[in-house]
């Protein structure tokens, strides 16, 4: 399972083949779970304690230009998401 993109069908095909439910029943967790998680983000900000942080970052109407042509086009105000990682994952990974 390692690959440099992770799909929601790789995660819940690893669930269910770790803890021994369905295949049905894991991508309603995962469906759940992802669900739990857009509407804590839109609420605040979402910190999972040891993993990282998910902020929502406002993002300012600004000029774009396409590189090949030059042309400039207005790039239009929207919210964005940022995750920071925390230091005790960040430890983790660079200890291997």
């Amino acid at each position: 399972m390692i690959s440099k993109s992770l799909k929601k069908k790789d995660i819940y095909k690893k669930f269910y083949e770790e803890v021994g439910i369905s295949e049905s029943t894991s991508k309603k967790i995962l469906n759940d779970l992802i669900d739990i998680l857009k509407i804590c983000i839109r609420k605040n900000d979402l910190n999972l304690k040891n993993i990282g942080t998910f902020k929502v970052v406002k993002k300012n109407k600004r000029i774009g230009r396409n590189p090949k042509t030059k042309e400039e086009f207005i790039i239009s105000e929207r919210n964005s998401i940022i995750f920071i990682v925390s230091k005790n994952l960040l430890k983790k990974i660079n200890q291997n």
